[in-house]
């Protein structure tokens, strides 16, 4: 796993990968930019706000809220970007490192939006329940990371294996592989939640899966692969 892992990093000057990396960064400045000049339009051109003793405190505290869920919320909002993209980086993995495979299935847009949508969901789902545990201090990492752990294992899995299994396949060896799977997903999570190393966590993430799961599916039964 760690041999997997260190490949991955190894081709992060790949011209895939930084494409993927910039486009999302890109992107994400280009949706904070709208939610910065929608905020300061609000402010300025309507009468919202223009109670006199209110005006001041709105425009300082107002934008000091918005410069600072911006900066809390972009990271996440790259790995959202990011994640309509990644097909790329597990095209640009297998070319390099598996040349031998004939080309995979590339999902639809629509399949991608939808999986990107409901990843960005259901991570702000666990997030939002391991929140009351913030209380139990020490605890609240392990809490974290396990619910992160196994989400971020199952979501990369299933982006690499759709391309290269049918569902009864996919099932079968995310079963029996469900331990690898879940420390990988730790592994992901842990590098998606330090800050600046976050924004290369998508491509790097993907990577790393590709090659885990080129290895767990040796000596599979073929019943639907590639």
């Amino acid at each position: 796993m760690i041999d997997a892992f260190f490949k991955a990093v190894s081709q992060l000057t790949d011209r895939a990968f930084t494409r993927v990396v910039l486009l999302s960064v890109l992107l994400t400045v280009v949706v904070f930019a709208a939610v910065w000049a929608g905020f300061g339009y609000l402010v300025t051109h309507t009468a919202l706000f223009e109670t006199p003793w209110l005006d001041w405190g709105v425009d300082l505290l107002g934008g000091a809220a918005v410069i600072g869920l911006s900066w809390l919320a972009f990271p996440a909002v790259v790995v959202t970007t990011s994640s309509l993209m990644l097909d790329s980086i597990v095209e640009a993995v297998e070319r390099r490192w598996y040349p031998h495979l004939p080309p995979g299935r590339s999902q639809t847009l629509a399949e991608g939006l939808w999986s990107s949508a409901k990843f960005l969901g259901l991570v702000l789902l666990l997030n939002l329940l391991a929140l009351p545990f913030l209380f139990l201090g020490p605890l609240y990492p392990l809490i974290f990371y396990g619910l992160n752990g196994y989400l971020l294992g199952r979501e990369y899995y299933e982006l690499v294996a759709v391309r290269r299994m049918d569902a009864r396949s996919m099932k079968y060896l995310r079963s029996s592989e469900s331990l690898r799977l879940f420390v990988a997903g730790i592994i992901i999570a842990f590098i998606s939640s330090i800050p600046i190393v976050n924004l290369l966590a998508p491509v790097v993430a993907t990577a790393f899966m590709v090659h885990l799961f080129e290895r767990l599916r040796r000596g599979l039964p073929r019943t639907g692969g590639a």
